[in-house]
């Protein structure tokens, strides 16, 4: 699966503190807008492997539908 978010940067002091405008809590640093960057799509990665796992247990019981949504911004 492939996806396009917003990624934000910003300069605190010798910092860059990173986050997904359209994901609540992905979020990193890095000393480099590179290392930030890096880390972010980590990040990124992680919340939504995370977020799919508890998704799939808390239907694995259940009779549920699940389809492909698509939306334009």
């Amino acid at each position: 699966m492939e996806g396009k978010f917003t990624a934000v940067f910003e300069k605190d002091d010798d910092w860059w503190i990173a986050y997904v405008e359209e994901i609540p809590g992905v979020n990193t640093q890095g000393k480099t807008i590179n290392e930030a960057r890096e880390n972010l799509k980590e990040a990124l990665q992680l919340v939504i492997e995370a977020n799919i796992e508890l998704s799939r247990k808390n239907f694995e019981s259940k009779d549920v539908l699940k389809e492909e949504l698509s939306v334009a911004m």
